[in-house]
């Protein structure tokens, strides 16, 4: 229980090295999660877990959350700090700790709790795209959520299995796990609900510079951008109300 004016704790395990762009404008990735996330009376750490920085077991017990970022890298493979990532998740879990998943985290999350990531057989999905909430999600959530909500997505990977043990929140006509939830502990997001348009907008040159899509499918993913507002906020309330414990 929190002690009356303790500070609650939260740490970001940053799983991508940051552009120099998104370093720029918004402080790195931890920037991007801060502002989304972050409230007044809160501390925020960050751990840049692709590079092998890792939180030891006495500081995991600081903290009341984790959020883990998206990754260049894939979810199913198997790097070495992947692996420890996935050890270490397992340790959150049995501790109780909330942690909230956010593309490649959910996807690693997904893993971590026995489920299958795997390329999706449809390829990229870049864009803002409409996500479509199960009828359960009103009975773990206060916050009067519409039955869809648009989000900004960037990948290529998918959870394509989950035990019978972690409930699918949301779907999409695209990735049949949008959302989950394994207890009140954890959670993954597929999109991105941290990403500005801007953000989005500048990694699809990225992508498209290093060859990892083809020009088709920038152009449609910055017409997606163009045409379609994401649900920014909503988004916003969702995920910090899990994280602070108020759904």
């Amino acid at each position: 229980m929190e002690q009356l004016g303790e500070m609650k704790r939260f740490a970001v395990l940053l799983c991508a090295e940051d552009s120099d762009y998104v370093k720029k404008k918004y402080g790195g990735y931890f920037g991007v999660f801060v502002r989304m996330l972050a409230e007044d009376g809160e501390i925020w750490d960050v751990f840049r877990v692709c590079a092998g920085q890792f939180p030891s077991d006495e500081q995991i017990h600081l903290y009341d959350g984790f959020v883990i970022t998206g990754s260049c890298n894939d979810a199913h493979g198997n790097d070495a700090w992947i692996c420890k990532l996935l050890v270490l998740l397992n340790k959150l879990d049995s501790l109780n700790k909330k942690v909230l998943g956010i593309c490649f985290g959910h996807q690693i999350l997904a893993r971590s709790l026995g489920g299958k990531v795997v390329r999706a057989t449809t390829g990229w999905d870049i864009g803002v795209r409409t996500i479509h909430f199960s009828t359960s999600i009103k009975t773990l959530s206060n916050l009067k959520l519409p039955a869809r909500l648009s989000l900004i997505e960037c990948h290529r990977d998918e959870v394509r299995e989950l035990p019978s043990k972690v409930e699918v929140l949301a779907s999409s006509d695209k990735t049949k796990v949008e959302m989950f939830r394994y207890g009140d502990h954890i959670m993954g997001v597929q999109g991105h609900p941290e990403y500005t348009k801007d953000i989005l907008t500048h990694l699809i040159d990225r992508l498209l510079q290093r060859n990892y899509i083809e020009e088709w499918n920038a152009t449609k993913g910055r017409k997606s951008v163009d045409e379609h507002e994401p649900d920014r906020e909503a988004w916003k309330q969702l995920c910090t109300s899990f994280l602070k414990g108020r759904l």
